[in-house]
């Protein structure tokens, strides 16, 4: 394995991406919200594509604000078909991402055909690519562009959480309580949702919309399965997706080799291999299967302990 400064750029720019999207994934899945970002990382497309047909640039200031507000307007729609049309959360988030995102993919098809923006491109990312725009000098250094996004949106992400753990804490474990306290619970839950929506948007060109759902989710679900304490369950996401960053691009330049193959994307053994360690984490974390049933059998084994079924 040749390992050269693109593949350095490349697995920090995947680490970035992780990181951002982890965060405030923690909260989603607490908040048994994990398919909001889905939906979200869906749902921004009708705002991306209209970005560009009016600006024709995929590197536009409107394009991104514009998947924003979609982003956002993801949840709010949501919130109002649950409460008006009286179905399930659930539900509602399958009738307007579906919704959104077949609009959104109707017309990037239509700017497809004068440019070079394609539906596979948003929902896969190309994050193979980012190091060959033209980089941004600062002092000595030269950062690709796609790095100084997903690290703004990155220090972006963490300083809120910084300021407003408090409150996204409380609100995620007890909107009601929030509420008696004095923190307003709607305003931190779009807090939230923004927050996923401008990271979705800074991440698409990256990793693509099928990834972000991955970071986004993979790494904090795993990190729950290891702790229940907020604090160090951030700490574990963060360094999950930065190990599923190293390891899958690695992993991308390598395993296929093994097998006679050219080579696999990136963005995806990343998300394999955060798979792989939700798999681990399932089976050998505190509460996983293979330590719950180790454990059981040594509370069987103690002298004087009654076997299951023979009480009294």
């Amino acid at each position: 394995m040749n390992w050269t400064i693109d593949d350095t750029w490349i697995v920090i720019i995947g680490a970035m991406c992780a990181v951002a999207c982890a965060l405030p994934g923690c909260f989603l899945v607490l908040r048994r919200m994990s398919m909001m970002g889905d939906a979200i990382s869906h749902a921004v497309l009708p705002g991306l594509a209209a970005g560009f047909l009016l600006t024709g640039s995929r590197a536009s200031l409107v394009m991104f604000i514009g998947a924003g507000v979609v982003g956002v307007l993801t949840a709010v729609f949501t919130q109002w078909v649950s409460k008006f049309g009286k179905v399930d959360r659930g539900a509602a988030m399958g009738i307007v991402f579906t919704t959104l995102f077949a609009i959104g993919l109707i017309m990037i098809r239509q700017a497809a055909d004068d440019v070079d923006l394609d539906a596979g491109c948003v929902l896969y990312g190309a994050i193979e690519l980012t190091i060959l725009e033209q980089p941004v000098r600062i002092g000595a250094f030269a950062i690709p562009p796609a790095a100084l996004m997903i690290g703004s949106v990155l220090i972006a992400n963490l300083l809120i959480i910084m300021l407003l753990f408090k409150e996204f804490r409380i609100s995620s474990f007890d909107p009601a309580l929030a509420t008696t306290v004095g923190i307003n619970a709607n305003l931190m839950h779009y807090l939230l949702m923004t927050m996923v929506a401008i990271t979705t948007v800074a991440a698409f060109e990256a990793v693509g919309s099928i990834i972000v759902i991955a970071m986004l989710i993979v790494p904090p679900a795993t990190a729950f399965l290891l702790t229940h304490r907020l604090s160090v369950m951030l700490v574990f996401s963060v360094v999950i997706g930065v190990i599923s960053s190293i390891l899958g691009h690695m992993g991308a330049l390598s395993v296929p080799l093994l097998f006679g193959l050219k080579g696999t994307v990136t963005s995806g053994m990343m998300a394999a291999v955060a798979g792989g360690l939700f798999f681990l984490a399932w089976i050998l974390g505190p509460e996983g299967l293979l330590t719950t049933r180790v454990r059981g059998n040594r509370e069987i084994e103690k002298p004087g302990s009654v076997p299951a079924g023979e009480t009294g």
